[in-house]
Formats: C-alpha cells, structure tokens, sequence
C-alpha cells in the first residue's frame, strides 16, 4: 500500500508529528511506501518556529494559516499526481482521505469556560473554526479518525451537519521506548533531580501549564506534606517564569522543579512516583500512556482515554481537579505498594501498542473508495513518494 502523511512536522518528540512518526514506522516495517508531506513541501520552511511571547503566537499563527491555505493547495495538487495513494491528514491541511481529529477547539475553550471571550481574543482560534467547519461539513476527507468513543460524540455536538463517517482508532505508545527503569536508572535519576529516597515525586508534563492543570496540582502539592515534591516538564521560558512565580507565591519554592521543555521526558518518567493530569480537556492524552508503559500510576481527570486505562487503585485514580481531591487521590497512591502498581500499569500500556493501531488504520484504508485506481494498493507507473530523509 501507499500511503502520504500529512502534518506540519514529523518525527518523535513532536507531539501530533509523533503520532505520524510512529504510523509511518510501523507501515515501513510492514512492507508498505510511506510517504510526508510537511511544512517544507508547503514552501513554509521559511516561517519562523513559535516560541515564547507575542512574537511566538504570531508565528504559530502564522504557520497554521499558511499550512491550512497554501498547504491545502499544494498537498491537493501532490495527490493529483498520486491517484493511487491512501492520504492521511494530521494537521491543518484540507486534503486526504481520512483526517485525524486530533482536539477539537470549540470544546477545548468550553472546558476552560468563557468561552465567547476566549474564541474572540484569538483571531486564530476564529480562522481554525471557520477552517474546520469547511472541513466537516464538506466531502473532502471520506472518513474522520476520534481517538475516543467521548471525543466522537463531542465531534458531532459541535458540527451536527458532519459529512463524513467517523471511526474510533486510539493512540499507542512506544513500549520499547517508554519503560520502567532499572533500579539503577530510577536512583541515577532522582539523585540529578535531587530527590531523597524519602521523596514522593510527582510529575507534571505538558506544554498548556492553564488547560493541563499545573495550577490545581501545585495547590495539591500545598496541602500534602513536604516529602511530597512536584517535577514539571514542558513550557515556553515565559510560562516556566510563571510558574516559578506561582510556586513562591504557594511557598513550595523548594518543592516544585521546574526543567522547561527537554529533548527526552523519560528520565522524569523514571525519577517519578505518581504522574498528575488533571487536564480541562484531551482528544486522547498520549503522556498518559507513557507515564503507565513506564510503571508510573496515573492520578488525572476523566478526560480522553484516561477513562479507558485508568482503574483506580489499580494503575491509578480518577479524580475532578479539585486540589483537594488530587491531594488525597496522591496521598492514597503513595501508601499503596509501589511495585504492584508499576506493574499494572505497565500491562495496561503493553495493551495500546502502536503495531496494534497501525493496523487499525490499515483496515480502514482498506475501506475507502478510491476512484481512478482498481484499489488502494494498486498502481501503474506510480509516481515517487518523497520519504524520510528526502529534501521536498
């Protein structure tokens, strides 16, 4: 089979790109042409990236309105010249035979309350409405990907003129690349992050400090004892100074580490006792899965697949973000034994693999209809696909 990737970025550590990057190395590994295209095939390679303050959100900006309009132009024409090829669009993008729903801004903001307010500040957050409404209201993707059963339904609340059909496929997780420590790894670990073999470390990554709940579990951390210490990866440098900020202001200076954004989480992973994820709203929450296929029980909210991994007492607990309710749903994990939760959770990781949900994607591609070839994995003459590792 041939297959085209759409999405700005692709590769590990990329957030939705990685979610690509593991698609698309499962597919080689299966025999099938895999094929990108990205910001660079766009001719956005000369966009400056986001980065902290106004500059930064003018370049995200930016880089969305140009990926959504240039981007959707040239990605439409590089199919034309495919006919054969099963297109799958990550990003922005208005092309492809099945996109992935990947959030949902509408109730993304709703979560957050005030929601007129914050779709009215943004003057994006007004074109990525309008954008998708065209998306889902039009016949240009034969089939729609949610990642949860929860997020399907919130798919056809906010769009009730939806078009195409929609299918349930899931995340995974790299369970070669996430994995518990060695107990060597795990002391080498917290001993960098100057945790004592008495400390309970929590943790904390993602990179929407508001909408991801850092502000509720620093309040946690507050009511719980001082052994219990916070460790938050992710962040611009600007929220990183706000939050240390926070941390003072709540006297938890000394308790809460602050590493920004890092190239690799897993040594957080591995120093940690207990992952907190108390967020307002996720289409899935793949940081989630990695914390479990690291032996890490998870506290959050019942947001994305945590209601379909999380058991609690288990692997973990489901909790509102009350600080309260977080604060006790920590202390419980902490007087549970560590190894027997661990390994729980692992097994429940072992389960999403991502061999397992490429395959999920193969069957429907298997599905569509294609016009202009006798299937989706036939073609004569078929034009090159530009893949890894090949300048657009």
């Amino acid at each position: 089979m041939r297959i085209l990737q759409i999405a700005p970025v692709i590769g590990p550590g990329t957030g939705v790109g990685a979610v690509a990057h593991h698609l698309e190395q499962e597919w080689c590994a299966a025999g099938h042409q895999v094929g990108r295209f990205t910001m660079d095939d766009a001719r956005g390679s000369w966009l400056p990236e986001p980065g902290p303050g106004m500059r930064g959100k003018l370049a995200l900006m930016a880089r969305v309105v140009w990926f959504s309009t240039v981007g959707s132009l040239l990605a439409r024409r590089e199919l034309r010249r495919h006919p054969d090829v099963v297109a799958l669009c990550h990003n922005d993008v208005l092309a492809g035979d099945v996109y992935v729903n990947h959030g949902i801004l509408q109730a993304a903001m709703r979560s957050r309350g005030s929601y007129g307010l914050r779709m009215l500040r943004n003057p994006m957050h007004l074109f990525v409405a309008a954008r998708d409404t065209l998306r889902y209201r039009s016949a240009i993707h034969q089939a729609v990907v949610n990642l949860v059963d929860e997020e399907d339904s919130a798919l056809r609340a906010t769009y009730p003129r939806l078009r195409p059909r929609t299918v349930t496929i899931g995340n995974g997780v790299d369970v070669g690349r996430y994995r518990p420590p060695t107990t060597s790894e795990r002391t080498a670990a917290r001993r960098r992050l100057g945790l004592t073999d008495d400390d309970v470390a929590l943790l904390f990554v993602g990179h929407e400090f508001e909408r991801k709940g850092l502000p509720a579990v620093m309040h946690a951390l507050a009511l719980l004892p001082a052994r219990f210490r916070l460790i938050v990866v992710g962040g611009t440098p600007d929220m990183v100074q706000d939050a240390g900020r926070a941390a003072d202001r709540l006297g938890l200076s000394d308790r809460v580490i602050l590493l920004g954004q890092v190239p690799d989480p897993r040594e957080a992973f591995h120093a940690s006792d207990v992952f907190t994820f108390p967020s307002a709203y996720e289409s899935y929450g793949l940081v989630v899965l990695e914390a479990l296929a690291c032996g890490v029980p998870v506290v959050a909210t019942p947001v994305g697949c945590v209601p379909e991994v999380l058991h609690d007492g288990i692997d973990g607990y489901m909790t509102s973000a009350d600080p309260g309710a977080l604060a006790r749903a920590v202390r419980d994990l902490a007087g549970l034994d560590r190894s027997a939760l661990a390994t729980a959770a692992r097994a429940v990781a072992e389960e999403h693999s991502w061999h397992e949900v490429s395959q999920s994607y193969l069957r429907l591609f298997e599905s569509l209809h294609h016009p202009g070839s006798t299937g989706p994995t036939t073609s004569i003459n078929p034009a090159p696909l530009r893949t890894k590792g090949e300048t657009a």
